[in-house]
């Protein structure tokens, strides 16, 4: 297996699950991404996209990390051409880490969506912002060890049919789930959470390393 970790523009913060998780992977960073390598302790192998926005103030050793330079008028986005650099390298298994938030919710959206396509096509992803976690679900059944009390939410990319949950708070039994219905919003785990899907596509959101209150 090639573990690729794609650095993308979202949030970020360090944490110990986060460290394990992109250990011993190879790196891409896409973009503004860069940034994150710095606070990850981490030197891409590649650095992609149309560099307009190339953070501040990098040690010499991030800015002079090979370029893979695009025009700022193109088809894709710094991170989906950042995947697909990952992709050609052989790269059988992702993390995308700085998937979520950050000032482009387009881009936010289209990294949860383009995780489900991979997924399809057999790939291994996970996104993450080191506080909370997206996984894939596809039809079948998927277990997830996570603590009792994690908060976990299943995003519906269609809709849902046959969907069961065992090991939360508030479980479901072959249910039917509407696109866009908020049924499968904010559950806790408790005990071994197990997600069965009978067809349709949905994301597992789960918050395995909750941030204190503001």
């Amino acid at each position: 297996m090639s573990k690729f970790t794609i650095l993308l523009g979202g949030d970020l913060i360090r944490t110990p699950l986060l460290d394990r998780q992109v250990e011993g992977s190879r790196v891409i960073a896409a973009d503004a991404g860069m940034s994150h390598a710095r606070a990850l302790g981490l030197t891409p192998e590649l650095w992609v996209g149309d560099f307009d926005s190339v953070p501040a103030d990098l040690p010499d050793v991030l800015a002079a990390v090979p370029r893979q330079v695009f025009p700022a008028e193109k088809d894709k986005t710094d991170g989906e051409l950042a995947i697909a650099a990952a992709l050609e390298r052989g790269a059988t298994s992702l993390v995308l880490a700085g998937a979520f938030g950050g000032k482009r919710t387009d881009h936010a959206f289209l990294h949860l969506a383009l995780s489900v396509r991979l997924a399809e096509g057999g790939m291994e992803v996970l996104l993450t912002s080191g506080a909370q976690e997206g996984i894939p679900l596809l039809p079948g059944k998927t277990g997830f060890d996570y603590a009792d009390g994690t908060l976990f939410s299943i995003l519906g990319f269609s809709d849902l049919s046959g969907l069961t949950v065992t090991g939360a708070k508030w479980p479901l039994n072959h249910v039917e789930v509407a696109f866009g219905s908020s049924l499968t919003i904010s559950n806790e785990v408790k005990g071994r959470l197990e997600i069965a899907l009978g067809s349709g596509r949905a994301l597992l959101l789960a918050h395995p390393f909750p941030l204190p209150e503001s």
